[in-house]
């Protein structure tokens, strides 16, 4: 069974290495060091809400992290779910799901009526999980990035 749990400062050192795995899935280098210093910043400041997800054994193998952003259309807050993570081994048993639905419950907890996620566009398993799980593609709104 997967427990999910919010993340504190004290899961800091299992939180770690999902960071940097998650970071190499998408390509970039190693920085354990950097993750270390990014996801402490997040906890301190409380800017983010960090999910844990647990396996059985109350190993760590998986995270979602989300981040409260306003929306002047809807007047509102909605949470930008950034991150969502789970290790290659634990994939497949229900963690990532587990996460999404943690996700959507705590939004629902904080009155959020909306959350938004951007994926790969070749990320074909995210995409069919997500549209399981209720999650619409924007057919709306274009992405464009500005590398500063």
């Amino acid at each position: 069974m997967i427990t999910i749990r919010a993340a504190t400062h004290a899961h800091l050192d299992v939180l770690v290495p999902l960071v940097d795995g998650y970071r190499r899935f998408y390509h970039q280098p190693g920085d354990v060091d950097g993750a270390r210093r990014f996801m402490s910043e997040r906890l301190v400041k409380g800017d983010a809400h960090v999910l844990l997800a647990l396996d059985d054994d109350d190993h760590a193998i998986g995270f979602a992290q989300l981040f409260p952003v306003p929306s002047t259309t809807s007047l509102a807050s909605r949470w930008i779910l950034n991150d969502l993570f789970v290790i290659p081994e634990a994939r497949r048993q229900g963690a990532g799901s587990a996460l999404l639905e943690a996700a959507r419950e705590r939004a629902h907890t904080h009155g959020v009526s909306q959350l938004m996620l951007r994926t790969q566009v070749d990320n074909e398993t995210a995409k069919a999980r997500y549209h399981a799980l209720g999650w619409q593609r924007d057919a709306v709104f274009d992405t464009y990035l500005l590398t500063i």
